[in-house]
């Protein structure tokens, strides 16, 4: 039986492509209010919108910036003054600006931690605050609150060329489950997902092409790149009371990409 999640509100940063979209449409469908967080991509937000609904969700759209402190305060209020509560953040807003490294300027340093690593801070504080307030609600679920931090497998795998992005990774790791030895006490589950290759806008350019295709596959022992709805469908279960004894945790999905592919046939 599929997890539900009915009478309990959802907020998803970057909500209108990719993953982000995926998870607000998956939660929708576990019959979660969802508060569809965007920066710039408007015809995606309304796509999800529709999406949540057409799946027996509610949508409620913000548009916000992640990095900046009054916008995540603003969209967690006015979630709560729309629908009630937060129960359940997937904080998954995330950009990359590749560079050699002695090519990386500190406006593209800056840029990708204030979105992927400062960005999870501040989302996490305003909806913990929140969770903290309003405790336990009995007969809706066993936590105060579900925190799920999107993260990548480049939070173990060194990526030359990706500095940044794979250091706000590193870094969303430690910060969760920090929050999670944290927070326990107050009921709140804080864990991450760290998906693989999945087909999402920001690596099309790599599995739109043939050359491209052969090549991520060759780091993917199972043999098939992710789709959205694989990670979308592992963040409903960490909203839900099914993984209520979860926490602290990284949940990677990634068909082996972590496993060092590279050794099947003895290194």
């Amino acid at each position: 039986m599929a997890p539900r999640l009915d009478d309990q509100t959802a907020i998803v940063t970057g909500g209108s492509s990719g993953i982000g979209k995926a998870a607000a449409i998956a939660l929708g469908r576990a019959g979660a209010r969802v508060a569809i967080v965007y920066h710039a991509n408007a015809e995606g937000r309304e796509e999800a919108a529709q999406a949540v609904e057409e799946a027996g969700g509610c949508a409620l759209v913000l548009q916000g910036n992640v990095a900046d402190e009054a916008d995540v305060a603003a969209l967690v209020r006015r979630t709560r003054q729309e629908f009630g509560t937060v129960d359940i953040l997937v904080s998954n807003s995330g950009i990359q600006k590749d560079a050699d490294f002695l090519e990386m300027t500190l406006d593209d340093w800056n840029a990708v931690l204030s979105v992927n690593l400062t960005g999870q801070f501040l989302a996490t504080r305003e909806c913990l605050k929140v969770m903290t307030e309003q405790g336990v609600r009995e007969g809706v679920s066993r936590a105060a609150g579900k925190i799920v931090c999107m993260s990548s497998v480049h939070q173990f795998i060194p990526w030359a060329g990706h500095a940044n992005y794979a250091a706000a990774k590193g870094g969303v790791q430690m910060l969760a489950e920090t929050l999670a030895q944290e927070f326990a006490e107050h009921k709140v589950r804080v864990n991450v997902v760290a998906p693989g290759a999945v087909r999402t806008a920001i690596n099309d350019d790599v599995w739109q092409s043939e050359e491209g295709r052969e090549m991520l596959l060759g780091m993917i022992p199972y043999g098939r790149i992710g789709e959205v709805e694989d990670v979308a469908n592992a963040v409903v279960w960490l909203a839900s009371d099914d993984s209520d004894y979860v926490t602290g945790a990284t949940l990677v999905i990634d068909c082996g990409m972590q496993l060092y592919p590279s050794f099947r046939s003895g290194g």
